[in-house]
């Protein structure tokens, strides 16, 4: 309803100092709209009344810090692109994908889709631990300030509160593969790859890159290869079978050894150009 409730960026500015609104943003983040709960505002106005900060300054009320959550929830949602087109914009402008284009552009009917995002699965990388995880669904889009394209999504066998906006840049790619046994061969020394880390809390597949093989004569049912591989969030070493290993479905040069990906820049200039 037409003012009740509302609220404007001066009045919001004029009630918070910038430290609150800073810490605010950072909480409706990484909480998305749990922020809303009044129990949760209740809290959250109580602790920052009591801040030294606002010293001489009037307490806040649980529906103040709700009202500012709310709009700024909305405010979100306003700058959010929420098409798919975003996506298929990414998968479009991959260097995969501009690869695959050009090996069957004869074969393939003129006014076809550039690409059928049905066919394709995706995985992402958690900002939580640094590891990789199949991608169930993309929920939304948005650009960020930065000209950044963000994705958020929903990972597979994760509920909803796992969610996570993920850099469509950075950290969305086609799924890395499993190999079978008689597949080694397609694994080299420099190779990234995706390894199966068993950490002390948990296992979780993390980018790695392989320093040395040692390959041995085996059968097509059973590879008896190691692996050495470095992972690249700690530089740890490991030696690992092939079982812990998955390929990626084109092979991604080391970064010190090549220059930076062009369709990363092409990304990032085309994320600009959905707002203009």
């Amino acid at each position: 309803m037409e003012g009740v409730g509302s609220r404007d960026s001066t009045s919001f500015h004029s009630l918070f100092s910038l430290s609150e609104i800073v810490e605010m943003e950072n909480i409706i983040n990484e909480m998305g709209e749990k922020s809303l709960h009044q129990e949760f505002c209740e809290e959250l106005a109580t602790r920052l009344s009591s801040s030294a900060i606002r010293a001489g300054r009037a307490a806040l009320t649980w529906q103040q810090v709700q009202s500012w959550f709310q709009d700024k929830h909305k405010e979100l949602q306003a700058e959010t692109v929420s098409s798919p087109v975003a996506l298929k914009l990414f998968v479009d402008l991959s260097d995969a994908n501009i690869s695959r284009n050009a090996s069957e552009s004869s074969q393939k009917p003129e006014g076809d889709d550039a690409t059928d995002l049905s066919e394709l699965a995706f995985e992402a990388k958690s900002f939580k631990d640094d590891a990789w995880y199949d991608v169930a669904s993309f929920l939304t889009f948005r650009v960020i300030c930065t000209g950044e394209l963000e994705a958020r999504v929903r990972f597979a066998g994760f509920g909803k509160e796992e969610d996570e906006w993920v850099s469509v840049r950075k950290g969305i790619r086609e799924r890395s593969i499993p190999l079978e046994p008689s597949e080694c061969h397609r694994i080299n020394t420099g190779d990234l790859v995706l390894c199966f880390q068993e950490r002390f809390d948990q296992a979780v597949y993390c980018d790695a890159r392989v320093m040395e093989i040692q390959r041995k004569l085996h059968d097509a049912s059973t590879c008896t290869c190691t692996f050495i591989v470095r992972y690249d969030h700690d530089f740890s070493q490991e030696m690992v079978e092939l079982s812990r290993l998955c390929c990626r479905p084109r092979q991604e040069a080391c970064p010190q050894l090549s220059k930076t990906n062009q369709h990363e820049t092409a990304l990032s200039i085309s994320a600009r150009s959905l707002w203009e």
